[in-house]
């Protein structure tokens, strides 16, 4: 099968008995090799140290004082964020646990790239071994904020830090930059489409996030979404479930819904309490999901038998960013 998204560090993990993620050291070693940890030719001996034995003893207690040390300020800034996360990861044990704690503790306390990465890390795991390029594309959406575009019908849906990076610099980096500062004429670089015919470009091209995916109804990339959203509940909940995109909510009896982001919470919320709702900001909406749960005693009982909504919207800047927690908080099953 290939391999994808390597720098999810996945391969540092290690797979328990119950499926879940265990850290390892080597997982926690790699954040202090991370550019903004690693000792820079000015640094000082106390931060020398201190980076030192945390890569020889990456669980390595570390108090106030050691932090207080170190002879740069934004050195001592990086600690301060970065091992509350580390030992976040310690006590949790799993990849799974920490995430659990970080969504169920609002507001977030440690920032959202930390939240990110656990996602990218636990759904490589989860889409280990498949051979779909459309599934891995569509798994992006759940840990990197997607700029979408609106062309004729069709919602396409590219990597935002890539489509700002490529908009800034025409793919040519620095010079790039200069260039388009300047003035000076540019060729246009477009993104590629994922397609099936063409999906096994994607695994080689999968830490460039650099292709773009078809979101439009009926089209199989809203389809691959689909089945990456029942395999993230199932990991985490041992649910079975059924998801399918549909166009809209006729249903006289809607009782349940969750939006996988703040925009669509929001209208689909105004939506259900029959709230006027402008065409504009309805335009928002890109995708409208039924959810059906297969083992039904596990749910609510005015739920039972009835079907969850779900949505997927843009912000007013055309940006989707996406809550992968809120298929697993949101639902109405018992202990969700």
């Amino acid at each position: 099968m290939p391999d994808f998204w390597v720098t999810a560090g996945h391969g540092l993990l290690r797979r328990g008995e119950d499926g879940r993620h265990t850290v390892t050291d080597a997982f926690l070693r790699a954040y202090f090799e991370r550019p903004e940890i690693r000792p820079q030719p000015e640094s000082g001996p106390a931060e020398r140290a201190l980076h030192q034995s945390l890569l020889d003893d990456p669980r390595r207690p570390v108090g106030a004082g050691d932090i207080a040390r170190i002879e740069d300020s934004d050195g001592r800034e990086n600690y301060r964020i970065l091992l509350p996360f580390r030992d976040l990861l310690v006590e949790a044990g799993s990849l799974e646990a920490a995430y659990r704690r970080l969504v169920t503790e609002s507001p977030f306390p440690l920032p959202q790239l930390f939240l990110d990465q656990i996602v990218h890390a636990i759904l490589r795991g989860i889409l280990d071994g498949t051979d779909n390029p459309l599934q891995a594309r569509a798994g992006e959406i759940f840990f990197r904020p997607q700029r979408i575009t609106v062309q004729d019908g069709q919602i396409l849906a590219g990597d935002a830090e890539t489509v700002e990076r490529l908009s800034t610099t025409g793919g040519f980096g620095d010079i790039g930059r200069m260039l388009k500062e300047s003035n000076a004429p540019m060729n246009a670089v477009d993104m590629d489409v994922l397609s099936e015919e063409h999906g096994a470009d994607y695994w080689a091209r999968s830490d460039r996030f650099d292709m773009v995916l078809d979101l439009t109804f009926a089209r199989p990339g809203l389809d691959a979404l689909c089945r990456v959203m029942e395999k993230w509940i199932a990991h985490f909940l041992a649910l079975e479930t059924r998801i399918h995109p549909v166009q809209s909510i006729s249903d006289e009896r809607w009782v349940w819904h969750s939006g996988l982001d703040t925009e669509s919470s929001a209208l689909l919320n105004a939506l259900y309490r029959g709230e006027p709702v402008a065409e504009a900001r309805q335009g928002r909406l890109l995708s409208l999901f039924r959810m059906e749960i297969k083992d039904e005693a596990s749910v609510i009982a005015r739920v039972r038998g009835r079907p969850v909504y779900l949505g997927l919207a843009m912000s007013a800047d055309n940006t989707v960013r996406m809550k992968p927690q809120n298929l697993l908080v949101n639902l109405p099953v018992e202990g969700a």
